[in-house]
């Protein structure tokens, strides 16, 4: 699969972007990991031209993550040409728009997903980011507003019409956020559509190798974007590459896992600081696997998330590692 000239292979696994979760450390570590492409938090259009600091650095990226995409939201077209080229000019690979945010303080405020109530502009945006900037110009979206209003099989052709070079498609309306289960039967039909010539990016509950191949072998899509999956577990990708090439999981042990999380603090901390870096990594922490099914573990988990210090919470790890997980 290719997006303009990047080529990401066959059956590519693609890191979704997620606020607060796809930071650089984790990009990057989900990438040697085996993602074949990552993406950057959601950028802002209007914070980027306004120079906030906690935005611009959102556009940091290495050369071990590439290739690497970063992600722009925005309601005006003036503000998001500005911020395309911004980020067009702090070297990425691709340019991202998202119209796919299904979160009140985003998409009440016409940006994200709260574009698809408002086609044209959606329309407008996309080619005047397209004709903007040299990099190639991709859109992240989802099925419709609600279950009246599921567009993605015209909008699909529109968006193409406008020249991104790829579309990635949430198998959900923005009314139904993150419940019920994603329907890939209109992302079969967008990539079943003879006049779609784009790559299709399937993106939506899949949170296993076995479900990753089902995926591309139901419904045909280029590439899958895992997104939720992967907090707390970057291994996933590792398991995921392993599984479409070999049919089986490969044995990643509890300490290689561990190690993983380790990381993550440690990068965390050194990236913002001691207090604020473990806030942000509490989410991986709670969301991670590796904890799951450790039995009467209830008051360690609360401690383990109520750690306010390196050393309090690498004392935790140390006692769930020693008593628990010795595999």
């Amino acid at each position: 699969m290719k997006i303009s000239t990047i080529d990401l292979g066959e059956q590519p696994v693609l890191l979704a972007p997620m606020e607060d979760v796809t930071d650089p450390s984790f990009r990057l570590i989900c990438k040697e990991q085996g993602a074949d492409m990552v993406y950057t938090e959601f950028v802002s259009s209007d914070a980027l031209v306004r120079n906030i600091n906690s935005t611009t650095r959102k556009l940091h990226t290495n050369a071990a993550e590439r290739p690497v995409a970063i992600q722009i939201y925005g309601k005006e077209v003036e503000p998001m040409v500005e911020a395309a080229k911004i980020a067009e000019a702090a070297g990425p690979d691709v340019i991202d728009i998202n119209f796919g945010c299904p979160v009140k303080k985003v998409a009440s405020k016409g940006a994200g997903a709260g574009m698809l109530r408002n086609v044209p502009l959606m329309l407008e945006i996309t080619r005047a980011v397209v004709n903007a900037v040299r990099l190639p110009v991709t859109v992240k979206t989802r099925l419709g507003w609600d279950c009246e209003n599921k567009i993605i099989t015209t909008l699909a052709e529109q968006l193409q019409d406008c020249g991104i070079k790829a579309l990635t498609i949430h198998g959900r309306t923005r009314s139904q956020m993150y419940t019920g289960d994603a329907d890939w039967s209109l992302i079969a039909e967008v990539k079943r559509n003879p006049r779609i010539n784009i790559p299709i990016i399937g993106n939506g509950d899949v949170t296993t190798p076995e479900r990753l191949k089902e995926c591309f072998e139901l419904y045909g899509v280029d590439a899958v974007m895992v997104g939720r999956a992967s907090i707390g577990a970057p291994w996933i990708f590792r398991e995921m590459k392993h599984y479409l090439t070999y049919g089986d999981k490969p044995f990643i042990s509890n300490a290689e896992k561990m190690a993983l999380l380790r990381r993550q603090i440690a990068e965390s901390i050194a990236n913002i600081d001691e207090y604020r870096g473990i806030l942000h990594i509490r989410r991986h922490l709670a969301a991670s696997p590796l904890f799951k099914g450790i039995p009467n573990f209830r008051d360690t988990r609360i401690a383990m998330l109520q750690a306010k210090t390196r050393s309090e919470l690498e004392d935790i790890l140390n006692m769930i590692e020693d008593k628990y997980l010795t595999i």
